[in-house]
Parts: C-alpha cells; sequence; structure tokens
C-alpha cells in the first residue's frame, strides 16, 4: 500500500471551521487528494500532469 503523506491547505489554518481538502505529492507521478474530516477515508489519486492542469483552471 501507498503511504501518502497528506498537508492541508495554509490557508485553512486558523479558522474555525477549517476542514478542507488535503493533498499529497510524495509519490512520484502521482497526486491523491481526501477529505480532511475523514482522514481515514478514501482519497483520489490522478497523475501529477491532470492535477497540473486542473491547478492552472483555479
Amino acid at each position: 500500500m501507498t503511504s501518502f503523506e497528506f498537508v492541508k491547505s495554509s490557508y485553512s489554518e486558523g479558522q474555525v471551521n477549517s476542514d478542507c481538502v488535503e493533498v499529497a505529492t510524495n509519490v512520484a507521478g502521482t497526486v491523491a487528494v481526501r477529505d480532511s474530516k475523514r482522514g481515514d477515508g478514501p482519497a483520489i489519486e490522478v497523475t501529477d500532469t491532470a492535477w497540473s492542469a486542473f491547478a492552472r483552471t483555479l
């Protein structure tokens, strides 16, 4: 099983309701995304290329 190291956005720190998505980029070629409220829940895994394309649209 892949061991992802998830991090939460610095924008959510210090907020009253700081739930957000967490992203892991520590596995080569893969980006994993999960709901911070469900740390033991499922994650969506995409290629780093797909994640970059998505991020450019934000």
